[in-house]
């Protein structure tokens, strides 16, 4: 009843755009004016441009000229023809996501809930999280990763070599990588720990006091409190984790060498490229479906049955 009351009161009385709103969109707009140019000179177009490169072959004679192939997925073809090393490196990838992208997200949501605890020096402490971000560039990172600081110094590498021998490469690698640089990923989960520290300090404390008064204890409250209100919070890290830890790896490696390898060039990389564009995206899929918030079916069904009653 109240949805057709809804929808009459609309026809009846249309929403009219007032000068007030036209100037409130124009304000908007013009605000996000340079992001929307940026993204597309340095995004839009340059993705057409590459997907031009994955499906033609690209010419650097007097310019770049494109000259159409004898079938339409030619260079994926030899992508997967030439590359045998490719599905290895697809494996590697996919099992460094697995290791890293829960361990980050919980070691953020850890450090963040200390963070936000009544705790003296907090912003001291916060800075500190927070100042690898700002400091750790890729000389840097490599420096300190040269002379071992990334790795635990109670794993003994040669033990865990021989362990990790009994696996295939595409699972023994990332775990050794992880292992020698784990130090190094968690101390760059800064922007994570910001987030959930931004998402903590809006959750109202009185949820808390009321389940401390029902008798729930703090690891109860964690899972019935802050886990379901960190939701947006933990799939929008999750996002920002599988971007960053795909920006770098032995694929990227593989795209940037090729440009200038005799015999494969422009159109083989931009193909790698897009091939691995298609990966992140299956990635970024499987994530969005694991921690996207659920809607509750119960609460649904009571709702329409109120409704109806009404």
């Amino acid at each position: 009843m109240n949805k057709r009351k809804k929808k009459a009161d609309a026809k009846k009385y249309p929403r009219r755009i007032t000068k007030r709103m036209l100037r409130e969109w124009a304000q908007g707009y013009f605000s996000i004016l340079p992001w929307l140019i940026g993204i597309g000179i340095f995004f839009v177009y340059s993705m057409i441009r590459s997907l031009q490169f994955a499906f033609n072959t690209v010419i650097l004679s007097g310019g770049v000229q494109l000259e159409p192939l004898n079938y339409t997925f030619e260079n994926f073809a030899n992508v997967f023809a030439k590359e045998t090393s490719l599905p290895i490196l697809i494996g590697e990838y996919l099992t460094n996501m697995v290791l890293r992208l829960p361990i980050i997200v919980s070691f953020a949501l850890i450090i963040a809930m200390l963070l936000n605890s009544r705790i003296r020096f907090r912003l001291g402490f916060r800075m500190i999280f927070f100042l690898p971000v700002i400091i750790a560039t890729g000389p840097v990172m490599a420096k300190l990763t040269g002379q071992g600081a990334g790795s635990i110094p109670l794993i003994s590498q040669e033990t865990l070599a021989t362990f990790l021998s009994i696996f295939p490469d595409y699972i023994a690698n990332p775990v050794r990588d992880l292992f020698s640089s784990l130090i190094m990923i968690l101390w760059n989960s800064g922007i994570q720990i910001l987030v959930f520290l931004s998402g903590l300090q809006k959750v109202p404390f009185t949820l808390y006091e009321a389940a401390k008064i029902d008798g729930a204890n703090g690891w109860e409250t964690f899972w019935k409190i802050t886990i379901p209100t960190m939701k947006p919070m933990i799939l929008l890290n999750a996002v920002y984790t599988v971007v960053t830890q795909s920006a770098s790896g032995s694929i990227v490696d593989l795209i940037s060498s090729t440009v200038t390898e005799v015999g494969k060039g422009y159109s083989h990389s931009a193909a790698i490229a897009w091939i691995y564009a298609l990966l992140i995206s299956l990635v970024l899929l499987v994530v969005f479906l694991l921690f996207r918030e659920r809607s509750d079916k119960n609460v649904k069904y009571e709702t329409k049955r109120v409704v109806k009653r009404g």
